[in-house]
């Protein structure tokens, strides 16, 4: 199927270029934080009812948390895809306008944001870090269909009746990867996730919403990771099959199993 004629550029105002990638990263922390002050009201999903913060501390986390995700995001690109590179040209790192994220990166930025936001507002860290990771499918979601749009994180040639021919990919029709990301570790994960918050009242345990957060994505990645095209700079990894994008998912996951662990040796009423 053709790509569908989506203009990156979401509207102008002048001299300002507003582009749809922009505005998943606005709309999802925004929506995300909305999201969560949901469940900091609910104090009947928390353990002892009391929720990791007040409401006007989880709206200030908002700012917190838009400056974790850029540092976390862009350094992690920096550092995980393209080092050799940003090394002989340093003041490019700050030019995130030209792209260049990364998912693990802001995941590692927000944790460590929380972590010290968790230790000056006095909350557990566990509970906060469960909090953001309840509401971080929104931007994940958002953020793969904007990828979607940019034409970019293709996958590969397939014969599939949705595969789609990208502007940037050649001729033939392509895994649409990113749509993949967006369903997988967006809509289902929510939804996942809003099962275990609400129903198996799993924000009573400290760090069990963000084990099964951080299982379940990375076990998404990695599958997807097999149709996903790896980046041109760094290509396929130990033989030939194996991409960054696995690699980094691993430790993710050993992690995440030992928060499940250690969440579910907590009693709860």
């Amino acid at each position: 199927m053709p790509f569908p004629d989506i203009d990156p550029v979401a509207f102008t105002l002048g001299p300002l270029v507003v582009r749809w990638y922009a505005l998943a990263y606005l709309f999802g922390v925004g929506l995300g934080v909305g999201y969560g002050a949901l469940l900091v009201r609910q104090k009947s999903l928390w353990a002892d009812n009391s929720p990791p913060f007040t409401l006007p501390d989880w709206f200030d986390f908002g700012f917190w948390a838009i400056i974790g995700i850029i540092v976390g995001g862009r350094l992690g690109y920096v550092l995980f895809y393209n080092p050799l590179y940003y090394a002989t040209h340093p003041l490019e790192i700050v030019q995130t306008w030209d792209g260049g994220m990364s998912f693990h990166g802001g995941m590692i930025g927000l944790a460590v944001t929380m972590l010290i936001f968790a230790r000056v507002k006095g909350g557990n860290p566990l509970s906060g870090i469960d909090l953001l990771c309840a509401a971080a499918p929104i931007g994940l979601m958002l953020g793969r269909i904007a990828n979607f749009i940019n034409g970019e994180l293709y996958g590969k040639i397939s014969g599939l009746p949705w595969a789609v021919i990208f502007p940037n990919g050649g001729p033939f029709p392509r895994h649409p990867s990113q749509l993949y990301e967006a369903l997988f570790e967006g809509l289902l994960l929510f939804l996942f996730l809003r099962y275990v918050t609400h129903v198996a009242h799993g924000l009573r345990r400290p760090g069990l919403t963000a084990g099964f957060f951080g299982l379940w994505y990375a076990f998404s990645r990695f599958g997807i990771e097999f149709v996903r095209l790896p980046d041109e700079q760094i290509g396929y990894l130990y033989g030939g099959w194996l991409t960054l994008g696995m690699v980094l998912t691993i430790p993710m996951m050993l992690v995440a199993a030992a928060l499940i662990f250690f969440a579910m040796r907590v009693r709860i009423d």
